[in-house]
């Protein structure tokens, strides 16, 4: 349904016929707000006061999955679905609803048209109220151009990261939630011409400022995995990540029709219906080659990342109707239900083996992000912080301080987006950082 409404037809609301269609389209749970969004309501619209369950769904691009889904709901405790889109209507509302089975309170599609629905109070409201939020399938520079650095983002991020409430997405919904991810502003690119030219106008990426869900701080995703093939521009998207001066960079894909879920435990299993069809998910590492790094990767020059042809380690996990397998998204290392294999790039061109074996060098990445650490225009990660913190948007002075208003000598390393900060030396305990012109934010050492 078409909702944007032009000036004449804005006068005709004055008539009895129209004015009574409106109100019967507000009765049916619709609701439309000029030209910034589009509500529809199925359901309960008084907010739900339940306590949900943190959890994550990454889906290939096609059908969706029953159980997946079904999984998801359960997150929300009987509470309230959000389903965000910037484009279709409201196809998600029955089938969530009623179709899985799984009782909830409501379930709403909003779809918005522009940008100032990242600032619209009605939007904002509703994803604070949501236990359980799903972006459908469209256009990810959308929805980066809606709602990144707007109350909208710090709304989805409390729901992850305060709330603990359950997140999700399709196809672009999916390309959204790892902590890099192609934005697609200039279109899609295909898996050649990533490798011809990692640099090429269509390799736009983005890095650690849109959404923080634990788990997924180091990962750019993928979708569509099998149709058309994407390995070779997922190859290159991790290449470019690291090149770019990213201390590490991960990746999970879907084959279009399976699901990857995880809750706080960070055990991934996939859904599916192998071994019927093809269905598979990935999980994309580097290897345990000293450097790791790509050989060659430049502007107008083919990538090159051989490191003695183990420069990715691949787990291909079989996604069945129960997500009988696992990975272990805590050591990026532990797996089960599938086979690995090691892809590696000579002058653009992709090579994939299977081997016997998986990477022998366990990793330990950042699991995501948490309340209190970004701020006008700052962010640290992980919280609570081990041996290193990596602070994104700021690379000058830097000061650091105890909870007792001591301060702290720390060294730090910078890089592309920001600084690395050594903090193997520091106690267990509650500490401030501290740049000029900048929040202070509060994180802990464990």
């Amino acid at each position: 349904m078409h909702t944007t409404l032009s000036n004449p037809v804005a006068r005709c609301l004055k008539t009895p016929v129209v004015k009574l269609l409106a109100a019967l389209l507000l009765l049916a749970g619709f609701r439309a707000s000029g030209q910034v969004y589009t509500s529809y309501l199925t359901g309960d619209s008084a907010d739900a006061i339940v306590t949900p369950s943190f959890g994550v769904l990454l889906a290939g691009g096609a059908g969706d999955s029953d159980p997946a889904m079904t999984w998801f709901l359960e997150k929300a405790n009987g509470g309230d679905i959000l389903v965000l889109r910037a484009s279709g209507a409201d196809g998600y509302n029955g089938y969530l609803f009623s179709d899985l089975g799984v009782t909830v309170n409501s379930v709403e599609t909003i779809v918005c048209h522009t940008a100032a629905s990242g600032n619209d109070p009605y939007v904002v409201e509703r994803i604070s109220e949501a236990e359980a939020i799903f972006f459908a399938g469209g256009d990810q520079a959308d929805y980066l151009n809606f709602w990144k650095d707007k109350p909208a983002e710090t709304a989805l991020n409390n729901h992850i990261n305060v709330k603990g409430g359950a997140v999700g997405g399709t196809s672009a919904g999916m390309a959204i939630l790892g902590g890099h991810y192609f934005s697609a502003d200039n279109g899609t690119v295909f898996s050649d011409e990533a490798l011809a030219n990692p640099y090429n106008n269509y390799m736009t990426l983005g890095h650690w400022d849109m959404l923080q869900v634990p788990y997924m701080h180091d990962v750019i995703t993928d979708t569509h995995y099998n149709d058309p093939d994407r390995k070779g521009r997922h190859m290159a998207f991790l290449a470019r990540i690291i090149s770019d001066g990213y201390p590490q960079a991960l990746g999970i894909a879907c084959n279009e029709y399976v699901a990857v879920v995880f809750d706080e435990d960070g055990l991934a299993q996939a859904y599916g219906e192998y071994p019927d069809y093809d269905d598979h998910a990935w999980f994309l590492r580097h290897g345990c080659e000293n450097p790791w790094t790509p050989e060659i990767c430049m502007p107008a020059q083919p990538l090159t990342w051989e490191r003695n042809q183990t420069a990715l380690y691949v787990f291909r996990m079989d996604a069945t109707t129960g997500a009988d397998n696992s990975f272990d998204l805590s050591d990026w290392t532990s797996a089960s239900g599938g086979n690995w294999q090691e892809w590696y790039v000579q002058a653009g061109i992709l090579t994939t083996n299977e081997v016997s074996f998986g990477p022998q060098c366990p990793l330990n990445p950042v699991t995501g992000l948490s309340e209190n650490i970004r701020e006008n225009g700052w962010s640290i990660a992980p919280n609570p912080i081990s041996d290193q913190l990596r602070i994104t948007g700021h690379t000058g002075d830097l000061a650091v301080y105890d909870i007792l208003g001591n301060r702290v000598m720390l060294s730090a390393t910078p890089y592309a987006k920001g600084l690395v900060v050594d903090t193997s030396a520091l106690a267990p305990g509650t500490y401030l950082a501290c740049a000029p012109g900048k929040t202070p934010l509060i994180f802990v050492r464990q």
